[in-house]
């Protein structure tokens, strides 16, 4: 790229950025006085805010590099991690977000804190902590520096070395993104985060897009047969076990994996306890899914195309897409594509900070260190930590250079050592009512030991690996802990149960179609992986095999189906399940206040 290039790339990133901005700044300016606004928006996201946030949350630089990394140097077994997150995704709309909300919380560790009690609300803070500062804040920072150094030959342009290079743009990007999460609270993230989402959708449909015109020299259809008939196995989704994502994992850890990222991450969930009433969150949560689907087409099909431009020559799989992109992007549009791709750095980035910082300031600092501590003191303090944090991670972003087999496995597998026990210990606690406070600490130790035994401290220790795959092995270790938790419950029950109190601040009433939508969403996810399977493109005697329509015809009618029946029964029983626990609190409150209450009044009520 030219200087002139490099120049107009700059400035037109630098307009875009500002537009956002600007436009956060205004929709988020009177919601950060208070603690509702500056950690959860005033409770007043809507569906459409929620589904654009959560979605630009997840699809960070870490997606984009990491799964295309994937796809060129295997197949597209990778994308269980995305497309089976529907299955989670439905869980927590339909079942854990009434919990959440109808509970008033404002971070997980508080709801465990009220389930169990303070010393398992520290336990959860810490494991939070050391996830994000070592594994998740790193990685994203990290994979966003990569393609801009890619884009942009930063070593050449100014004259330093790789290392250095690396450095640089990490500090910067970090610098930025900060600022969104620091200064602008959770409002000003999610409304960044919505903008960015639209610009990520635009970028994400046309680079697969440029990349088959320039595969097919020049015919778009041409490119679009080209991966479809050669070395189709490519687009295999059904992994073997000699695969990072074997077929049978979607069955077994992966289904724990997504619960925990979605139904229990505060990163994530923040966004949803900040919706304006029930129904507005299950719209946001349940559009998340539907954006899944398309994680596919422009995070994992670019690195295909790389493989067939590139074949073997790339010197890290995780180049597979910066190179694409420097290659088949005009240079007008590289400005709006480092502007969309930095806005997906930033979103994780800024997340992440306010996530933690919330955490901090409410379930440490307000718990541990001053009780009596008032919003504006909250605010403050959570702005210094969030700082503490930021240049933590800008210092260990950089090491994850020197990780051998590529970004996302290395991820998935640190991810491992805090995932499966919150989750574990969250659906315990909703699920029961006399499991004690020690079952949940147990299970959070024994967790750690064992799955670094499991994983790597065999092989470290004694020269022998296990050989079970690792998200087989989060599979093992949640039934393990499951059941360690209702044996100690078992044997040192509760002395009285501990049943879920409904205190929402707002209103509980489903979405009319979040059922519906739920099915569809499974459907197509059934559909999706029907596509990129041996009787799907990834056929080896032609485009697709005879059985494909028949199989994805049968899908179609079992979901009308299923449509049909949720509409006519199912809304209406779902919809009494829901109201039950509210009605069971008003119920005691009125028994409570029956004596010196008008009855007038309880007749409103």
């Amino acid at each position: 790229m030219s200087v002139n290039g490099i120049w107009f790339t700059l400035l037109s990133c630098a307009v875009f950025m500002a537009i956002v901005a600007i436009v956060s700044y205004f929709k988020a300016k009177d919601s950060v006085n208070d603690s509702k606004g500056y950690f959860l928006a005033g409770r007043g996201l809507t569906g459409t805010f929620i589904a654009g946030s959560l979605l630009l949350t997840n699809l960070s630089a870490e997606q984009l590099i990491g799964l295309n990394g994937q796809a060129y140097r295997t197949n597209l077994s990778n994308m269980a991690w995305e497309v089976t997150a529907a299955f989670a995704i439905i869980i927590m709309a339909l079942y854990l977000l009434p919990k959440y909300l109808g509970g008033n919380f404002t971070t997980l560790p508080e709801f465990l804190s009220k389930r169990f009690d303070e010393g398992v609300r520290q336990y959860t803070v810490i494991l939070f902590m050391l996830g994000y500062i070592l594994v998740t804040i790193p990685s994203m920072l990290y994979s966003g520096a990569l393609a801009v150094l890619k884009l942009f030959d930063v070593p050449s342009l100014f004259g330093i070395s790789y290392v250095q290079s690396v450095w640089v743009v990490i500090w910067i990007i970090g610098i930025i993104g900060a600022i969104y999460a620091i200064f602008g609270g959770l409002k000003a993230v999610a409304v960044s985060d919505t903008i960015n989402g639209i610009g990520l959708l635009i970028v994400g449909i046309l680079v697969p897009v440029l990349g088959f015109y320039a595969l097919g020299d020049g015919n778009l259809l041409s490119g679009m047969k080209t991966i479809a008939v050669t070395d189709s196995e490519k687009l295999n989704s059904i992994g073997s076990s000699e695969d990072s994502v074997p077929f049978g994992t979607i069955f077994t850890g992966m289904i724990f994996a997504n619960l925990f990222y979605w139904a229990s991450n505060q990163y994530v969930i923040q966004r949803t306890l900040g919706a304006k009433n029930l129904a507005e969150g299950q719209k946001g949560v349940i559009f998340s899914g539907f954006y899944k689907l398309l994680i596919p087409l422009f995070m994992m099909i670019p690195g295909v195309i790389a493989f067939h431009l590139y074949g073997d020559s790339l010197k890290s799989v995780d180049l597979a897409y910066p190179t694409l992109i420097a290659n088949v992007l005009p240079t007008y549009l590289s400005g709006f594509f480092l502007a969309v791709l930095l806005g997906a750095v930033f979103s994780s980035f800024n997340s992440l900070l306010n996530s933690a910082a919330t955490m901090f300031a409410l379930d440490i600092y307000k718990q541990k260190i001053n009780r009596n501590a008032d919003d504006r003191k909250l605010i403050s303090v959570s702005k210094w930590f969030g700082t503490a944090l930021a240049l933590v991670s800008f210092f260990i972003s950089p090491l994850l250079m020197y990780a051998p087999d590529g970004l996302w496995d290395l991820i998935r597998k640190f991810t491992g050592f805090f995932n499966i026990p919150i989750i574990a210990i969250v659906l315990v606690g909703v699920l029961s009512k006399r499991v004690p406070a020690l079952a949940a600490k147990v299970v959070i130790i024994f967790h750690v030991f064992a799955y670094y035994m499991l994983v790597w401290g065999t092989n470290q220790l004694f020269d022998y690996t296990v050989p079970i795959h690792f998200i087989h092995i989060y599979a093992i270790l949640f039934a393990i802990e499951v059941s360690m938790m209702i044996i100690i419950g078992y044997m040192k029950p509760l002395e009285r149960p501990n049943p879920f109190k409904v205190k929402a601040e707002v209103d509980m009433i489903p979405w009319k179609y979040a059922i519906a939508t739920s099915i569809i969403l499974l459907s197509s996810v059934a559909i999706t992986y029907v596509i990129f399977s041996p009787i799907g493109l990834a056929y080896t005697g032609g485009i697709v095999s005879q059985l494909f329509w028949p199989v994805v015809g049968g899908i179609l009618i079992l979901t009308a189906l299923l449509i049909f029946f949720s509409l006519k029964h199912w809304n209406m029983k779902y919809s009494q399940y829901l109201q039950s626990d509210n009605k069971t609190e008003k119920k005691q409150k009125k028994l409570k206040l029956s004596k010196n209450v008008d009855p007038a009044f309880m007749k409103m009520e």
